[in-house]
């Protein structure tokens, strides 16, 4: 299972709906260490009142084939902002937000430096001594091809065309001098596979000072909900620390619900050495039943 956005804090406490980013271990790190817990898990004798039938190889072979198309159909989407026209721009409690697709492997050199930059001024406080090791982690996933982007920017002069996917010269011409210097936040996710089902995995959510508390994070998590539907996936899923507990009641208010995978619910001694939990919400009744239920 995937960890990685946790929401970070900001003194002198982390504000959720601000969602600046997510504090917590190493990506690569975590997946290690909760994949080995659940396979442990897994591996427990579990009581039946009947018997249960299990699954041929020829069956587990064509459900790993299609969840792997899932997420290559998902992958292959160019901008998954086009199919959802009530997003594209954000307009309340003092801002004029216009959202953009994005991807790793194509932010410009002056974005990845904003983005370094953003992440640097939201996190290094919350990892302490740990910040340059994590850094250098960060620096590879933003940039990695399967990484998606929502961009949130705010036109020069609170400028917003009302069709933003379909700008006219003017708005074109404004649209150029927006680069980083107006970018609000950005949300990074991506397609992945957890449990032999495909989510969507928020790696990390991070805002300006301001545009922090306005409604925008609620928005723009709303609007990775939707993307994740549309793609058939069976959850969203994410990762927040324990002591952020604005971060989780901001979650709460949004139906995110403790994951069966999270150290917590795999093994409760364990869970309480470990600083974070990972959410989920889920969308059907198989992702249900794996990712918050814990059946498999």
């Amino acid at each position: 299972m995937r960890m990685r956005p946790s929401l970070p804090s900001r003194a002198p406490f982390p504000i959720a709906a601000a969602l600046p980013g997510q504090d917590g271990e190493s990506h690569s790190a975590r997946w290690r260490e909760a994949k080995a817990m659940a396979t442990a898990q897994n591996k427990r004798p579990r009581i039946s009142s009947g018997v249960e039938k299990r699954p041929s190889r020829k069956e587990i072979l064509g459900r790993k084939k299609a969840v792997e198309e899932c997420i290559k159909r998902a992958v292959a989407v160019k901008d998954h902002l086009e199919q959802f026209p009530a997003f594209h721009k954000y307009q309340k409690n003092g801002l004029s937000v216009y959202l953009e697709s994005g991807r790793g492997d194509q932010l410009t050199l002056p974005m990845r430096k904003y983005i370094q930059n953003l992440l640097k001024v939201n996190m290094e406080k919350p990892y302490g001594p740990e910040w340059p090791s994590e850094e250098k982690i960060k620096r590879r996933e933003m940039v990695a091809p399967e990484a998606r982007y929502i961009l949130a920017k705010q036109y020069s002069n609170g400028f917003i065309p009302e069709n933003p996917m379909k700008q006219d010269a003017e708005a074109e011409h404004m649209h150029a001098a927006c680069t980083e210097s107006c970018l609000l936040g950005f949300v990074h996710y991506r397609f992945v596979v957890e449990e032999e089902l495909p989510v969507v995995y928020v790696y990390e959510l991070q805002m300006e000072p301001s545009a922090q508390g306005k409604g925008l994070g609620n928005f723009m998590m709303r609007l990775v909900e939707q993307v994740a539907c549309k793609n058939q996936m069976g959850a969203v899923m994410l990762t927040v620390q324990k002591a952020n507990t604005l971060a989780m009641d901001f979650y709460t208010k949004l139906r995110y619900v403790i994951s069966s995978t999270s150290p917590s619910r795999v093994d409760p001694q364990i869970g309480l050495e470990k600083s974070y939990e990972i959410l989920c919400k889920t969308f059907d009744s198989e992702a249900k039943s794996k990712l918050e239920d814990g059946a498999y």
